[in-house]
C-alpha cells in the first residue's frame, strides 16, 4: 500500500501473546505434542522457561527438543511437525487454532492506524498468521507483514525489521514482543522495544529490563501509555 507521509511512525506487533492469547493454540499444541511422543504431561511453566532462555521463537523446533529432554527420544524434526500441525489446524478447520483469543480492544489498532503505519513481525507461518487476522480484524490496514517464510534468520535475528525499516525509511519503528527473542531482534536493528509481560510471567519483566527495554507494559491495551 503507498505510505500515508502524515505518518512518520510504525508499530510493528509480534502476534503470539501479543495480540493473541495462544495459551490454548500454539501453547497446548506444544504440550499435546510432547505428550504424544513421551506420555508426559509438561505445563506452561516449562515451556516458558525455555522461552525465557532464548532461541526458541519456533514452536515446533521447541517441541521437538522437549521431547528429547523430557524422555531422550530424538524424534525427526518432520514427524513432529506432522503431529503438531494435526493438533492445531485440525484435518478440516477444526483444530486448536479455533481457541485463539484477541487481545487487543475493539477498535484500538483502528485507532492507532489513524496516525501510525502498523505492521506484523511474527514466527508464524504466513497463512497461520492470515487466519488469525482474517478471523477478529479483517479491516485492519496493514502496512506490511513479514512472517517465518519471508526471513532468511528467524528471530531473534533481526531480519523483520530490518526490511520493516528499510520498507518504511525515516520512520521511527517500535517493536513490541513478548520473548527475550523479541527483545534480541530488536536490539539488533536498532529499534525501540516494549516488552509486553503478563503478572504471571515470572522473572519475564526484569528480563526485558536487562535486554534494553524502552518500557514493560501488562498487555497491549496499556500502549497508549508508552508512545
Amino acid at each position: 500500500m503507498a505510505l500515508n507521509e502524515t505518518k512518520n511512525s510504525v508499530l510493528v506487533f509480534d502476534m503470539d501473546d501479543v495480540l493473541v492469547d495462544v495459551l490454548g493454540s500454539y501453547r497446548a499444541s506444544i504440550i499435546a505434542t510432547v505428550e504424544h511422543y513421551t506420555g508426559v504431561t509438561i505445563s506452561n511453566d516449562v515451556i516458558q522457561r525455555y522461552k525465557n532462555a532464548g532461541g526458541w521463537n519456533d514452536d515446533w523446533q521447541l517441541s521437538q527438543r522437549i521431547i528429547l529432554d523430557t524422555a531422550g527420544r530424538d524424534i525427526p524434526f518432520d514427524d513432529v511437525v506432522a503431529v503438531f500441525q494435526q493438533l492445531f489446524l485440525g484435518s478440516s478447520g477444526d483444530g486448536l487454532i479455533l481457541r485463539e483469543r484477541w487481545l487487543p480492544a475493539t477498535g484500538l489498532l483502528e485507532r492507532l492506524a489513524g496516525s501510525h503505519h502498523l505492521a506484523v513481525f511474527t514466527g508464524r507461518p504466513r497463512d497461520e498468521m492470515e487466519i488469525t487476522l482474517t478471523r477478529f480484524v479483517p479491516d485492519v490496514p496493514w502496512a506490511m507483514t513479514i512472517t517465518s517464510g519471508d526471513v532468511a534468520n528467524l528471530k531473534p535475528a533481526p531480519d523483520g525489521l530490518l526490511a520493516i525499516m528499510e520498507a518504511h525509511a525515516g520512520c521511527a519503528i517500535t517493536y513490541f514482543g513478548d520473548n527475550v527473542d523479541d527483545a534480541r531482534s530488536a536490539r539488533a536493528a536498532g529499534v525501540r522495544f516494549i516488552g509486553i509481560a503478563s503478572r504471571t510471567s515470572a522473572g519475564l519483566r526484569e528480563i526485558f529490563e536487562k535486554e534494553g527495554a524502552a518500557a514493560v507494559i501488562e498487555n497491549i491495551n496499556e500502549i497508549e501509555e508508552v508512545l
